[in-house]
């Protein structure tokens, strides 16, 4: 089928089911930014494979809907015949329904939608109404099954508490506030919770499925039991059950008259119904595992310096080879993501990429999620920008480095170098703040924006994430963004730092390293505990890129420092010749 023909299956659907129009999501009844194939309806049907958007369809009209990292690659992927392109924060959904959709009913399928993000959509003249059946997979005829791949114990050694523990200190968080139970619907508190990791996601190990955590401690996973061998189940205990997902409407409806809470930004919209209807009571609240699991404990925090002191020995690898290569102009954005795979697979417990890594040479660096395929793929050629944003899934820790790099072999523009080391200051300045307890993400996103915006500069995307540990790449609760809810920074999260520039048609900048949240030394005269960062990442930035004359001091005191760190650090785990280039790339400037 071609994209029209898709978009007429559909609406002849949803004539059929009795609505005006279908919400389209990003998502899988799992909620999660990475969906297996069986879950991409939105890029069956609109082209765009971002990891973030929304399409809504209307009998007359279409609309895809993405926010600041994808509005350039969307426009390249969908047909503009077919869909009106929308930055999702600009021009919000919920304001072109109003505008469009009055008076008309609007269908959605429970599963792939939270209350919440419902919510968000609702204005005056609105009629959502949920759906038996998803109208989509119905003229999907080529849908993929659902990945069965088994849930494997995580062993303590890299977890640090035994699932035992973290469902006693769950559970007494749930006696505290007076409820019976919570519904777990994300598979990243099912991983944590009860320390299993899977294969369902290409790169996030997870074993898809839901939970019943209740106040006794006890536990019921809803997991195909073909996922779950003999040595999972002796792994969960007595005290974890492993029910078919078909057994969970009944299992809800036994919940009559018992306080459950229901997280409703991660939960599908269909569980909160069946609830009610079973008559529980609701109790919004968050995800018990959540925070817990976004505070890496002291086995999970060495795990984690581990695991980026071993991908540092693949980085440096990369970068000397990378040095050599780029000038010649033999290499390409697919063989160079190649390459980079290739060392990190000799790297002791890696299992796989965290993400597909974002290999953009010159024009290509500035779509901010860009994913090198065949059709995309193009030389990387001497004298220009090269963006290689990346990372590893090690069995004791998750990686995510960017760095930019000049290819050569003559020098970096003027213009480069100065954009560039205003994205460096912001990325110092949030690697070397130190802040009370109680400052959040939002608080300090604009410290790694400050040098930018002195020069008219910006960039839009949030700032960092969290990072999971042997889990998503992308975690939260926490994060630094203008947009993200304001939950306090706390010891043991691990969070990007990653400021950027981009120059459509051009290239783009973005430095990241990953940053773990610690207790800060007190001072004599302090009034209050202050918090700090630990950086994690060992890689060096590229010299050629930085402008020395625009940093400060002390700026240049910290990247000499860095380097020099770097260099002892991951130097004498490398081959001859890669500490030879190692030992160039981080002279001091």
């Amino acid at each position: 089928m071609t994209p029209a023909e898709r978009l007429s299956a559909l609406r002849a659907e949803l004539a059929r089911a009795g609505v005006d129009g279908f919400l389209i999501p990003r998502a899988d009844e799992y909620l999660g930014e990475y969906v297996p194939p069986s879950g991409e309806r939105l890029a069956w049907l609109t082209g765009f494979t971002g990891s973030a958007g929304l399409a809504v369809v209307l009998m007359d009209r279409a609309a895809l809907f993405t926010d600041g990292r994808y509005t350039t690659q969307a426009a390249q992927q969908t047909d503009p015949a077919l869909w009106e392109q929308r930055h999702i924060t600009e021009q919000p959904a919920a304001d072109w329904l109003a505008e469009h959709a009055a008076g008309k009913r609007i269908g959605y399928d429970p599963w792939l939608h939270s209350e919440a993000a419902l919510g968000r959509l609702e204005k005056p003249g609105l009629t959502f109404v949920p759906l038996p059946a998803n109208p989509l997979d119905a003229v999907w005829a080529d849908r993929p099954a659902p990945p069965m791949a088994p849930a494997r114990p995580h062993p303590l050694r890299y977890a640090g508490l035994s699932a035992a523990e973290k469902r006693a200190k769950a559970a007494e968080a749930l006696r505290a506030a007076g409820e019976d139970a919570a519904v777990l619907a994300d598979p990243h508190s099912l991983a944590w919770l009860l320390n299993i990791r899977g294969g369902d996601l290409g790169h996030t190990p997870l074993a898809l499925g839901f939970a019943l955590l209740r106040a006794d401690a006890s536990a019921e996973l809803y997991m195909e039991p073909g996922k779950v061998p003999s040595e999972t189940r002796a792994h969960l205990g007595n005290d974890v059950v492993v029910r078919p997902r078909a057994e969970l409407p009944a299992a809800l409806a036994g919940l009559a008259g018992r306080r459950v809470r229901l997280d409703p930004e991660a939960t599908p919209a269909w569980f909160a119904a069946r609830l009610r209807e079973g008559g529980a009571t609701l109790v919004p609240g968050e995800d018990p595992c959540r925070l817990p699991r976004a505070c890496k404990n002291a086995v999970e925090q060495e795990g984690a310096r581990s695991a980026h002191r071993r991908d540092a020995v693949a980085l440096a690898r990369f970068l000397a080879w990378f040095a050599a290569a780029a000038p010649t102009g033999r290499e390409s954005e697919l063989s160079a993501a190649e390459r980079l795979l290739a060392f990190r697979r000799e790297v002791p417990l890696f299992q796989a990429e965290s993400f597909p890594a974002i290999s953009g040479a010159g024009e290509n660096g500035a779509i901010v999620h860009y994913r090198v395929t065949p059709e995309s793929n193009r030389p990387i050629r001497a004298d220009e920008c090269y963006l290689v944003d990346s990372g590893g899934q090690f069995l004791n820790g998750t990686t995510d480095v960017t760095r930019t790099l000049w290819t050569g072999p003559g020098p970096a523009p003027e213009g480069l170098r100065a954009r560039y080391t205003r994205v460096l200051q912001g990325h110092i300045g949030l690697a070397t703040l130190r802040f009370p307890k109680g400052v959040a993400g939002p608080h300090i996103d604009a410290i790694a924006r400050r040098a930018l915006w002195q020069a008219g500069l910006d960039f839009d995307h949030g700032t960092g994430h969290g990072v999971g540990s042997f889990l998503s790449v992308h975690e939260g609760p926490v994060s630094i963004s203008r947009a993200a809810k304001p939950v306090p920074l706390a010891p043991g999260m691990i969070l990007s730092d990653e400021p950027g520039y981009y120059l459509p048609g051009q290239y783009g900048i973005r430095i990241e390293n990953l940053l773990l949240v610690r207790e800060a030394e007190p001072q004599p005269d302090g009034v209050k505990p202050f918090l700090e960062f630990e950086t994690l990442t060992l890689a060096p930035y590229d010299r050629a890129l930085i402008e020395p004359a625009l940093l400060t001091p002390a700026e240049r005191d910290w990247v000499d420092a860095y380097q020099a760190r770097v260099l002892a650090e991951v130097g004498p785990d490398c081959d001859p010749a890669t500490r030879s280039w190692l030992e160039g790339a981080c002279r001091p400037l």
